[in-house]
């Protein structure tokens, strides 16, 4: 003889099981539910027909509330007077839901500015590379202050004029393309600066990247 199939059942609720559970829910979600709702939400483990009766006698003991709803009734649990929240209250909370959706604005708003700016700014020359391109600078601009010291004080052979237009324009161009170079650097720093919260969070960066050397 073939083997009985079994189905293994949950274990439904006891009635004062049931009757805590339904309480309990009731408070926790703080919501209004119908009998059917109660019985889903639970798993199953209340019955909608047990839940239908212990809502009934809830309300009976005025431990909830119940609301005819069409053709059922919704139960929620007992409001406190002292959860009720005033005109005044309900104001400060449309205030203070304003200016959080103002400064959300804003800072969405930054966040995206700096992104475009970031990738700007990666895509032509990396934090690395422009580090080591002012270091390469820095030691070219010392020794060309010390070949021109020289120069000013006679220790080296008198050059023409068009050597001498020649040097001073190449010194304007790497001048100017210092000059470039470092608003980029002031403009990226502040741009940190304002997407960095904490002093030593920017000090750590500043070490990182060599910019007190």
């Amino acid at each position: 003889m073939a083997p009985r199939k079994t189905t293994e059942k949950e274990a439904k609720a006891t009635s004062a099981e049931g009757s805590d559970m339904i309480l309990h829910y009731l408070r926790k979600t703080n919501r209004p539910y119908s009998a059917i709702d109660i019985s889903a939400n639970l798993h199953n483990k209340v019955t909608k027909a047990a839940a239908a009766k212990l809502l009934k006698d809830l309300h009976e003991q005025k431990l909830i509330e119940g609301r005819p709803a069409g053709k059922q009734i919704v139960y929620h649990a007992l409001q406190s007077p002292d959860d009720a929240v005033s005109p005044e209250q309900l104001a400060d909370y449309d205030t203070r839901i304003t200016s959080l959706q103002t400064q959300t604005t804003d800072l969405q708003a930054l966040t995206k500015t700096l992104r475009s700016t970031l990738a700007s700014l990666n895509s032509t020359l990396s934090t690395a590379d422009m580090l080591s391109n002012i270091s390469s600078l820095e030691h070219e601009k010392s020794e060309i202050v010390t070949r021109l010291e020289s120069l000013r004080a006679g220790h080296a052979k008198k050059v023409t004029a068009e050597e001498r237009a020649k040097v001073e324009k190449e010194w304007k161009m790497m001048k100017g393309v210092m000059g470039r170079r470092e608003k980029i650097a002031r403009e990226f720093w502040a741009m940190v600066q304002e997407g960095t919260e904490g002093s030593e969070a920017l000090e750590e960066l500043r070490e990182g990247w060599g910019m007190d050397d």
